[in-house]
């Protein structure tokens, strides 16, 4: 311990060194300004910005995409409340809960409750990756693709039933976003599946695209005659981001969930923060005495999945950089940058570049410091964006979508598929089914089958393999488990209903 504590002192000198802490500083700012910009995520930020790592030093250009990463997630949170806009998929989750919070006039409080998460879950993320970094790398070699299935299993049957409503509801929501997620070309046997034809669906969906579509265009054409302010009579003052003692102790357990939550995951390699902020809420559902309130605007399904996607966030450097196994499209980005500089990573990292590993680090608490402070003047600032009528801020919305989408692959047919889901998931609401379900499923879906194929070809196509080994059975026991709980409970909604009209005769 005293070692890690040596090292991090060594990491603050680095980090506070002033072209180190200038270019933190701008990463912060740009990622928290493009996390805001619907459509526009972390991705897109690092992408342009990655060319200009060139010419930069190892250590400043590492914390510049750092910040950015980090500085996203928050911006990302800030239009999923607002707008229902969320410009990064792990947000999507939070649309659920914090945009009726902004329609009941509560988008400070949430936003305020999301900073609090933010900076808490970020820190013990901090403390995970200088104390645990080498049992959390011993962990995650033991999960192979019969354990990484298992748990993308789990995953997928817990967001099946975390919507409002009918569980089965939830099932066919997933299914149809497994089905999506197999469009494309086969991994495996190069084979282009469910393309109908169309050349662009050969590398398959966009996941920004769908997103956009589902959570951005939908909401649109659902209130496309709605000319009023989003949050009528909602409280613009800045102390109205302070939450009260009661909203702390709300959310203060569901933040701790989503912070273990997100640590969990992000020692894992290959699990990207989407399936983490999923998972999260659904836990949260689960063990809440009252979950069919979930998706009316609660607090803890603010609090717990914006937790879990900051401290993923800072842990997935952990095998990023100690193993060079990226968890998301965004990590391998950094891991390029990494490469881009010379940089192998891996085990020896820490010991060849400790001005680079223990720095980057002490910038995290740096650079999480720096959002509190950039924040605080600005929420007052996006809390405004409230006063804006749809008839000009949706149409704003939409070129910023239309921008964002084009902007991942340069194509218009991204475009033309975020209007297709945008459809298809204001028809979904309609008939009252939940569409975040098909976003997981998406997310899921080529993982899930990659490492079950992957498992059964190690194990010759012995389907015990998922259960012979411990880590895999556990999850596998897991998902039954809960598969047994969803049959209890509608047995028991099905009793109780059938009990109803016996009451009165009795009485």
């Amino acid at each position: 311990m005293h070692q890690a504590l040596t090292d991090l002192w060594y990491g603050f000198g680095v980090a506070f060194e002033l072209h180190n802490l200038m270019w933190s500083f701008f990463g912060v700012l740009v990622g928290n300004l493009i996390g805001v910009l619907p459509g526009m995520g972390a991705l897109s930020a690092i992408s342009i910005l990655l060319p200009l790592t060139y010419v930069m030093h190892p250590v400043p250009a590492i914390m510049m995409l750092a910040g950015i990463f980090y500085g996203s997630q928050y911006g990302g949170a800030i239009g999923a409340i607002l707008l229902n806009l969320p410009s990064h998929p792990p947000h999507a989750v939070t649309c659920l809960d914090g945009y009726p919070l902004t329609k009941q006039g509560k988008g400070g409080t949430a936003l305020g409750i999301t900073m609090i998460a933010s900076f808490f879950a970020a820190s013990v993320g901090i403390l995970v990756m200088v104390f645990f970094s080498p049992l959390l790398v011993e962990v995650a070699f033991k999960f192979g693709p019969t354990e990484i299935f298992s748990i993308m299993l789990l995953g997928l049957i817990a967001g099946s039933t975390m919507s409002r409503g009918s569980p089965l509801k939830g099932i066919a929501m997933t299914l149809f976003g497994l089905l999506c997620g197999v469009v494309g070309t086969d991994v495996n046997t190069g084979t282009i599946r469910l393309s109908f034809g169309l050349l662009d669906l050969s590398d398959g969906l966009e996941l920004v695209a769908i997103a956009m579509g589902l959570f951005g265009v939908a909401d649109f054409l659902m209130n496309v005659n709605r000319m009023t302010i989003i949050g009528t009579g909602a409280k613009l003052r800045l102390r109205d981001m302070r939450p009260s003692a009661a909203e702390l102790k709300q959310s203060f357990l569901p933040l701790v969930r989503g912070t273990l939550v997100g640590t969990l995951f992000g020692a894992m390699p290959g699990t990207g923060p989407t399936i983490t902020t999923f998972i999260a809420y659904a836990l949260e559902r689960k063990i809440s005495k009252t979950p069919e309130r979930f998706g009316t605007g609660m607090l803890a399904g603010v609090a717990s999945p914006e937790a879990a996607s900051h401290s993923k966030t800072q842990v997935d450097f952990i095998p990023t950089m100690s193993l060079g196994i990226p968890g998301d499209a965004v990590m391998a980005l950094i891991l390029g940058g990494l490469l881009i500089q010379g940089i192998q990573p891996g085990p020896q990292l820490i010991t060849e570049h400790p001005d680079i590993f223990w720095g980057l680090i002490a910038s995290f608490w740096v650079g999480n410091v720096l959002l509190v402070i950039l924040n605080v003047p600005l929420i007052g600032i996006w809390v405004k964006l409230l006063q804006v009528p749809y008839r000009y801020l949706f149409p704003s919305a939409l070129f910023f979508i239309a921008v964002g989408v084009f902007s991942t692959q340069n194509s218009l047919f991204q475009i033309w598929e975020a209007l297709a889901f945008g459809v298809i998931g204001a028809v979904f609401m309609l008939l009252d089914f939940s569409v975040a379900p098909i976003l997981l499923g998406f997310v899921l879906g080529p993982m899930v089958e990659e490492n079950f194929r992957r498992a059964l070809l190690l194990s010759r196509g012995d389907m015990m393999i998922f259960v012979q080994r411990p880590i895999s059975a556990w999850f596998v026991g897991a998902s039954t488990l809960l598969i047994l709980i969803q049959v209890f409970a509608h047995a028991r909604r099905k009793f109780k209903k059938r009990g109803k009209p016996m009451m009165p005769k009795a009485a």
